[in-house]
């Protein structure tokens, strides 16, 4: 047990961590927001060292007041994420458990399900579509899902679904996913629900129609959700539309979205987006059926990503 169990300090110690948490929170986001992951690193770095919190125990924080637990949780998730698209993957996956530890001591039923949405998430990322689904079916409850969290679960649903080799469930979870959004929102959706919007909805549906090698349908979808305004994570459908793109053949197009693309290609905080860009762009570059031009372009791509 560490120095800090049994020890949440007095009134005016309590108010002043809580401020600097949630002042945390709000800064982590805006980064992450604006500028993506990657420039919100040394953010996250900062918020370790000044908030020892975030590297104890949970289980030693258990004196603590269920307002301060709740904002450590809902800190501890969003390190989480950043460090989930920042590619620090072993280091999300830790975070997202404290993460979730925290938001179980104080009862946060809201953040807990968050974090396993983004587990779920993280899972499906590194090739584990069955832990996928493990973390997505934890986030029910004795009570039906709000509208957008239910889509959500979906959503992750049937990524994982279509990671395992499924065709038709893929899809059915998807319409869903769309039926339940369509319902619209409602008291009962968490405050984090915001970003759960039409251009995200768009992004995943295309991106599960990727999966499945359904270009016809991907490709419109991706092109409205990366052309739709919104954070800094969301350049991500760009890199998917870009390889939906080249595994259809549509040589222009991806052509024209490179040149589009690659000007501002270094500025992308997101190392799943860049991830993606670049095993598009090597995979062209190595393509002998693609046009001279693209597999230029793809050069000047490759060229232009953030080491």
């Amino acid at each position: 047990m560490t120095a800090l169990a049994g020890r949440p300090g007095g009134g005016e110690e309590r108010e002043a961590a809580l401020r600097l948490a949630v002042r945390t929170i709000g800064r982590l986001v805006a980064l992450d927001t604006e500028r993506g992951a990657t420039a919100a690193v040394p953010a996250v770095r900062e918020a370790l060292r000044r908030i020892p919190e975030l590297s104890a125990d949970p289980g030693a924080l258990h004196a603590y007041d269920p307002d301060r637990l709740a904002a450590l949780a809902e800190l501890s998730e969003v390190i989480g994420w950043i460090l989930f698209d920042a590619g620090r993957y072993r280091h999300a996956h830790r975070m997202n458990a404290r993460a979730l530890a925290l938001a179980q001591l104080c009862g946060d039923r809201s953040t807990g399900r968050l974090v396993l949405l983004n587990h779920s998430m993280l899972a499906t990322h590194t090739g584990r579509p069955r832990a996928a689904l493990d973390a997505a079916a934890r986030v029910a409850g004795p009570r039906p899902l709000p509208s957008r969290v239910a889509a959500l679960v979906l959503i992750r649903q049937a990524h994982a679904t279509a990671l395992l080799g499924g065709c038709r469930r893929p899809l059915e979870l998807i319409s869903r996913a769309r039926s339940r959004f369509l319902d619209g929102v409602s008291a009962r959706d968490p405050h984090w629900a915001w970003w759960i919007d039409e251009a995200e909805l768009l992004g995943h549906e295309g991106w599960v129609q990727a999966r499945l090698r359904r270009w016809d349908r991907a490709i419109p979808l991706l092109h409205r959700a990366a052309t739709a305004p919104g954070p800094s994570y969301r350049h991500l459908f760009t890199a998917e539309l870009l390889s939906a793109l080249v595994a259809a053949g549509a040589w222009r197009e991806a052509e024209e979205l490179i040149a589009r693309v690659a000007p501002g290609a270094a500025a992308i905080g997101s190392v799943r987006t860049t991830g993606t860009l670049g095993r598009t762009a090597a995979a062209l570059r190595r393509d002998t059926g693609a046009p001279a031009p693209l597999r230029d372009a793809a050069d000047f791509l490759l060229e232009s990503l953030p080491a």
